[in-house]
């Protein structure tokens, strides 16, 4: 295990190497100027030219690219053009929110999304089932942008249930807070709540074809506890591999959702820096996800092979 851990944090640097160059170079074709953006559409063209060299955006672009390199060894992400801040305190500040958006929406998908698909799979060519994966072909099917639109306009528009936007305070009490927190969290788990129950429903369906379901339900053990407890265990397997996925996507998705909601978290902060060109937290914040997307997976394959431990064997007999 440990064997394992070490060599996927080796492999971690040349994924994030290859991230960090990508969202470089994607960084510098954004049209427009930063520093005439900064300055504003009355500032001269001298100040305009004093302050790119300021930001050493005068230098070759090869000079930029290792000086940003050299920064990132260092651990400095850089200063903010726009806050005037280190941009990993920026992204520290924004992504607890982020975090706390995409764990409740992961629970939202998990708590509806696995049962779904284990009643699916238990009932199989049933209306129920048919009617069900007819919902999750909609779920992934169905744009974050356009479904966050929608609940806006029925619930918070049409019927005032929930608050269109902003996050709320715990200050203004966990009701207030938890109301901020329902149709960002809804919309954002919508894809994963739908995947979760087709890959669930096709993990059951083929673990219950199994010699040792048939064996459990021949000894007269009720059909819940083969299905929860024998079924459910062997079928989790492929399903971890899932949520690992789902949970990076979560963060690529929150992008659309925080802006819809305006949820101060890390997407809305991509989306507001692109705005003012702050080409510095862009590149920070995008190689923060990347960061968070490979630990993400290095915890799944750590957990793939608790739940699985033939997962090690396979892989000493290989050795």
């Amino acid at each position: 295990m440990l064997k394992l851990i070490v060599k996927r944090l080796i492999n971690m640097i040349p994924t994030l190497l290859v991230v960090a160059t990508i969202v470089f170079i994607i960084t510098r074709l954004i049209p427009g100027d930063p520093a005439a953006v900064m300055l504003g559409p009355q500032a001269s063209v001298e100040d305009i030219a004093k302050l790119r060299d300021k930001l050493g955006l005068n230098e070759p672009i090869i000079m930029q690219y290792l000086n940003y390199l050299g920064d990132l060894v260092r651990g400095d992400l850089g200063t903010s053009l726009s806050y005037n801040q280190p941009v990993l305190s920026i992204i520290m500040e924004r992504f607890p929110n982020t975090l706390l958006l995409s764990v409740c929406a992961l629970l939202i998908a998990l708590v509806i999304g696995i049962p779904a698909g284990i009643v699916s799979a238990t009932r199989q060519y049933s209306f129920l089932d048919y009617a069900l994966m007819i919902l999750a072909l909609i779920g992934v099917s169905m744009p974050i942008f356009w479904l966050g639109v929608m609940l806006v306009l029925f619930f918070s528009v049409e019927l005032g249930w929930f608050p269109a936007t902003g996050m709320g305070s715990l200050a203004d009490g966990f009701g207030t807070f938890l109301k901020h927190l329902v149709l960002p969290s809804f919309a954002l788990s919508t894809v994963s709540m739908a995947t979760f129950a087709r890959i669930t429903r096709s993990s059951m369906l083929e673990v219950i074809k199994q010699d040792y379901i048939k064996t459990a339900r021949a000894k007269g053990l009720r059909e819940s506890i083969v299905v929860w407890k024998h079924a459910l265990k062997n079928a989790l397997t492929p399903l971890l591999t899932v949520i690992g996925m789902q949970i990076s996507m979560m963060l690529g998705g929150a992008v659309l959702t925080e802006t819809i909601f305006s949820w101060p978290g890390m997407g809305r902060l991509v989306v507001d820096a692109i705005d003012k060109r702050d080409f510095v937290v862009v590149q920070g914040t995008v190689l923060f996800i990347a960061l968070i997307f490979v630990l993400v997976n290095l915890v799944v394959d750590i957990l793939y092979q608790v739940v699985n431990p033939r997962v090690n064997m396979d892989k000493k007999g290989g050795e």
